[in-house]
């Protein structure tokens, strides 16, 4: 099967290093597999729920160094593309561990087992940009620019002892008050210690609130809680998304009340949906990475176009009762 492959893409957790995804692409065929690297143990494959292939959920092009939820991807092969350079943890002549895990060690041997392929020069840039905000945004720092010290002194004179003095007493009070503003901005700074405790649960409990009054309830500065969510593969803060799910829940259950006084089969159909869109909107509280599936959009915007409707008929009606009246 390995002869047929037409990529491989390789993820790890972001939290969790140890933690392996695997997503095997042969023809129109996807399989996912999960593993468990352990440092001082054997590797282990364990069943893998799906997620890059689950209904409804738009997966983004794949590309080195891609975050999607809380896995980035490390290794990526195509089969019309140059070979990939393989990590130290993927390498079969490296790693002997990956002895353990058949289903990936024969996919990965058979990979390096090919012959390189001449560059390819049409082949998207997407792939090397990745790559490069990759390399800035894990590892590489910003050198500080070296400061310039100016000489105030003019050397064509002797120095004056009184102008010395006065340059002196204000260079003091420039420090006492940087010093007073850096203590400040310390207290005002949350602690550290706070900021690394927080967990993907304590995000959930504020989700359905815009991120600005999650940030004031978490005690934390917008900017923090931002970096945090990239942290754990957020995106966006999902509050709109809930609220969405939340209103389209809260229609089908006044058309449920509705239907039960007139149709009840009606009413069991807008009940089994209404559960449907609760389980999603489970679902993204548990996983704040994941869309809103296509078919609920398309629902969405059908629900739209009715309610919009039915305001303009409402409008009418009292347009015509005036003239009427009058």
């Amino acid at each position: 099967m390995a002869h047929s492959l037409t990529s491989l893409a390789i993820f790890q957790g972001v939290n969790h290093k140890e933690m392996i995804r695997s997503l095997h692409v042969y023809g129109s065929v996807e399989i996912e597999r999960e593993f468990l690297f352990e440092r001082k143990g054997r590797y282990v494959e364990k069943k893998a729920k799906p997620l890059f292939c689950s209904e409804g959920l738009q997966r983004p092009e794949i590309s080195l160094g891609l975050v999607f939820g809380t896995w980035r991807c490390i290794f990526l092969f195509r089969s019309n593309h140059s070979l990939p350079q393989f990590p130290t943890l993927l390498c079969p002549s490296r790693n002997p561990k990956l002895v353990d895990i058949p289903n990936l060690a024969n996919v990965l041997k058979f990979i390096s087992e090919l012959k390189p392929k001449k560059p390819y020069f049409d082949q998207p840039k997407q792939l090397d940009l990745v790559v490069k905000e990759d390399r800035v945004g894990y590892g590489e720092v910003d050198q500080a620019k070296p400061q310039r010290f100016a000489l105030k002194q003019d050397l064509n004179r002797l120095p004056d002892s009184e102008s010395e003095s006065e340059e002196s007493e204000d260079d003091q009070n420039e420090h006492s008050e940087s010093d007073a503003k850096t203590e400040i901005l310390k207290k005002r700074r949350t602690p550290s210690q706070h900021v690394a405790g927080l967990c993907l649960e304590d995000l959930s409990k504020y989700f359905g609130v815009p991120i600005v009054e999650a940030s004031r309830k978490l005690n934390v500065g917008l900017t923090v809680l931002k970096k945090k969510c990239r942290e754990f593969g957020i995106p966006r803060w999902p509050h709109r998304k809930i609220k969405s799910l939340d209103s389209l829940i809260h229609d089908l259950q006044e058309e449920a009340e509705k239907q039960q006084e007139k149709n009840k089969a009606a009413a069991m159909v807008v009940a089994k949906k209404q559960k449907k869109l609760e389980r999603e909107m489970r679902n993204i509280v548990e996983r704040p990475f994941m869309e809103i599936q296509i078919e609920t959009k398309r629902f969405r915007q059908d629900n739209f176009k009715k309610r919009h409707r039915a305001s303009r008929a409402k409008k009418n009606q009292e347009s015509l009762a005036t003239s009427s009246s009058t």
